[in-house]
């Protein structure tokens, strides 16, 4: 290993227990990010900063190359009352770190810059810029999103999650639709009025049972599942209307304004998407990084759980070190063999290539 490698890689290990150390729930990072930028100008870097979201480019941006984005989040869950460790104490023991975010997204946080700086003085075939952002926990517009017109063009996003350093090629995209289906009152002793509960129940059974046409080799078929339902005032009145809520996950075949159309095309209720932004994503299995990853003996596979990728609109790519499971969950821990294997992986990937 290189010397440059060693010294970058136990930087990054320090870095993120200073992380952990201090409180960055989402829209509440304003901390963590000056301790990044302080450390990424400490290292000769010129960052650029736009609310809670830091980032800066290896050397000056070539419009003649490529641009590859080096991408992970800063915030972080609120804790639960499950944790046995104090979720700001990065705990170290042996080659266990335990502290909140350590593993989502710490650790792949620091793994991504680590392989940055590692890089940057290289004579790369591509130009190299790391983010550091906020708001990815909640999916917040002042996340990511926010700075993407900042950096132009971006040919490939790697996005840095637990993904035991495996190549999630795909990820499914969200829309939660909110629904309602039309009645008229009555009372419910005569037979009068129109019952907007039974006409909300033949659109539900749809959402049930309708199966879309294309199902993908990664992700499956698309999903769509009613998780709430609001009707009724009292015993004796017909509803007039029947409020009820869809979460669909969709496959890479289709976007978000597609599913949409054909949803409102086959029911009968109003369908009013909460957003349109959380678009699935996926990367090629021909493409360069791909094919590299998969002679480097990692294996590929399709993520049901959304991230930074759902709003981004250009080729990413999900991977990092820690272990998904252990996300969200009362003592959370990465091990600092894992941060180390992954920057390891990373620069294996990255030397070199070529994705012209």
């Amino acid at each position: 290993m290189e010397e440059k490698q060693i010294k970058y890689t136990n930087e990054a290990i320090e870095l993120l227990v200073r992380l952990i150390q201090i409180q960055s729930f989402s829209r509440e990072e304003n901390d963590v990010a000056n301790a990044m930028a302080d450390y990424l100008t400490h290292n000769g870097l010129s960052v650029q900063r736009q609310g809670n979201n830091v980032w800066c480019w290896a050397k000056e941006k070539d419009n003649n190359k490529p641009t590859i984005l080096f991408n992970s989040h800063l915030d972080t869950v609120r804790p639960s009352s499950k944790w046995t460790y104090d979720p700001f104490g990065a705990t170290v023991e042996g080659d266990k770190l335990t502290g909140l975010g350590s593993n989502d997204a710490g650790g792949p946080l620091v793994a991504l810059m680590a392989t940055f700086l590692c890089l940057k003085d290289e004579d790369l075939p591509y130009n190299l810029v790391f983010a550091a952002t906020a708001e990815e926990e909640i999916s917040g517009a002042n996340g990511v999103a926010s700075i993407l017109s900042e950096l132009g063009k971006v040919d490939l996003g790697i996005v840095g999650e637990p993904t035991q350093m495996q190549m999630a090629v795909a990820e499914k995209g969200l829309m939660v639709l909110d629904c309602e289906s039309h009645g008229k009152t009555g009372h419910a002793a005569r037979n009068e009025g129109e019952n907007a509960l039974y006409k909300a129940m033949q659109d539900i059974e749809w959402f049930r049972s309708y199966k879309f046409d294309k199902v993908s080799p990664h992700l499956g078929a698309v999903k769509m599942t009613v998780t709430q339902v609001e009707c009724g005032s009292q015993h004796n009145v017909v509803p007039d209307s029947c409020r009820f809520v869809v979460d669909v996950r969709l496959n890479e075949c289709y976007s978000n304004k597609e599913l949409h159309q054909v949803i409102e095309s086959n029911v009968d209720c109003d369908v009013n998407p909460r957003s349109f932004r959380l678009n699935s994503s996926f990367i090629p299995m021909e493409h360069p990084l791909v094919k590299r990853g998969i002679e480097l003996g990692l294996s590929h596979y399709g993520s049901p759980t959304t991230s930074d990728q759902a709003v981004m609109d250009f080729t990413s790519i999900k991977m990092g070190c820690g272990d998904s499971a252990r996300s969200h969950t009362p003592d959370e821990y990465i091990l600092l063999s894992e941060i180390r294997e992954g920057i390891d992986i990373y620069l294996k990937l990255l030397k070199d290539l070529d994705i012209r």
